[in-house]
């Protein structure tokens, strides 16, 4: 049982070290909105989200009040549209309604970010999902909530370079769309392998088909909690190191616990999971970097880093299983560039390249994450890069994904503003070599021989 006293003895992180419950993320199914006339999905979906969504901000807030632990986000996700759309959407400006649709409802019901306006092909891509693909730029110039993710690869199937290919021409398009906003549009798209049906962390959250009707996911968060844990046992060896962080991810994992029960009871929806990713903010003080840094790194990318990075995923996930029945999602450390000023210090300072955050993302729950690139990019060099965070994924049997967001009209050096809990980055280097005769192969990466496990 969790009981106040629990609550209590977080006050003091809650106060002086940045802890917050992330996010509250209602997963909502819209397989029942699915018709061959597109009028009649879009009213559905309005009708079914702006009905079941409509007390979620609310019971997020009174959360807050009764027990004093800020919530900072109240989110959506929804069934991958390329499904929903699929009998009515023939075209992708078809999908750049529905994608409206969202934002509307969304809007109507307080949220700040609706998730899963999302196609699933690691294997193969349909005409209608790759008309939802093909709407992306559009779709996410024209909305303000709505949030984009592709899965492109997974252990089982391997990688749909088909898709990796048209994904890296996306992205400089919907760099283009938003050019006025430092290419903000491609703060909201995601490409995954191996992407959770359970997410509830924007951009990549949908709600999977093997999930219920409606389920309340929850993100927890605490960089600066363990940052000030380890404060106390600065110096000490490794096993005291483990211990200090795992002991600490058990009680930021409660205070997570406490809010999706208490959410799933007012709402009287199911409790689905706890997501234990450590997700930073810009804040100063809520930073996955300055724990390297406590750790006894001078900056992230040091040698070391990935090291660093190998235990803590691994301690906070050991402690926060302790705290929960249900455990899903990402669940690990989150490394953004821009959404953590201590990674963004370490690339002004240079001790942070794109290469070494890749090395990091073997190791991480998720993958290259909010990383400014320069405006006139390659959509070739875009793919590269994605081909090779999915392969991690893929061998490695663990999410990875990439979001990517080249600057239009800015170089390396310069920075780009993507205002709130998104930051600012420092545009960083690419390397310029080619890979274009690679990526215009064509075809399937299949996957790996470890997959076949029957």
């Amino acid at each position: 049982m969790i009981n106040i006293n629990e609550v209590n003895e977080t006050n003091n992180m809650i106060e002086k070290e940045n802890l917050d419950v992330r996010t509250i993320t209602l997963g909502i199914s819209l397989l029942d909105c699915a018709d061959t006339n597109l009028d009649v999905v879009k009213k559905k979906i309005y009708d079914k989200i702006t009905t079941v969504a409509k007390d979620l901000v609310a019971t997020g807030k009174g959360i807050e009040r009764e027990y004093g632990i800020p919530i900072v986000n109240k989110r959506i996700s929804v069934t991958p549209i390329s499904l929903v759309g699929a009998s009515s959407c023939k075209s992708p400006k078809d999908y750049v309604e529905i994608a409206k649709t969202l934002d509307t409802a969304a809007k109507e019901v307080g949220v700040n970010f609706i998730g899963g306006f999302s196609a699933l092909v690691s294997k193969g891509m349909s005409q209608n999902e790759e008309n939802l693909i093909r709407s992306i730029p559009e779709a996410l110039a024209v909305t303000e909530r709505v949030c984009s993710s592709v899965n492109v690869g997974s252990t089982k199937t391997g990688i749909n370079m088909d898709a990796v290919k048209l994904l890296g021409q996306i992205i400089l398009e919907t760099a283009e769309y938003t050019k006025e906003r430092d290419s903000l549009g491609c703060a909201k798209l995601v490409v995954f392998c191996n992407a959770p049906d359970d997410n509830p962390f924007m951009a990549g959250a949908f709600h999977g088909v093997t999930e219920s009707d409606s389920v309340i996911n929850v993100g927890v968060s605490g960089p600066g909690v363990v940052k000030t844990a380890l404060e106390s046992v600065r110096g000490a060896d490794f096993e005291t190191l483990c211990e200090t962080i795992k002991k600490t991810a058990f009680k930021i994992t409660r205070v997570g616990q406490l809010v999706a029960q208490e959410a799933a009871k007012k709402m009287n929806i199911p409790f689905g999971i706890i997501d234990l990713s450590l997700a930073p903010t810009p804040a100063v003080g809520d930073s996955i970097a300055e724990i390297f840094e406590e750790m006894g790194l001078e900056y992230a990318g040091a040698p070391g880093t990935t090291a660093a990075l190998a235990l803590l995923n691994d301690q906070v996930k050991k402690g926060g299983v302790m705290a929960s029945s249900y455990v899903g999602g990402l669940s690990g450390a989150f490394i953004p560039v821009s959404e953590d000023q201590g990674m963004i210090n370490a690339v002004q300072a240079g001790a942070l390249t794109l290469e070494k955050l890749e090395a990091m993302t073997c190791v991480c729950s998720v993958g290259l994450d909010m990383i400014a690139i320069p405006g006139d990019t390659k959509a070739s060099t875009i793919s590269g890069i994605i081909a090779d965070e999915m392969a991690i994924g893929m061998v490695n049997q663990k999410t990875t994904a990439v979001r990517l967001i080249p600057v239009i009209g800015k170089t390396v050096g310069e920075m780009a503003e993507f205002g709130g809990l998104l930051g600012y980055a420092p545009v960083m280097p690419v390397n310029q070599f080619s890979c274009e005769d690679f990526i215009n192969r064509g075809g399937r990466i299949p996957a790996p021989i470890h997959s076949f496990k029957n």
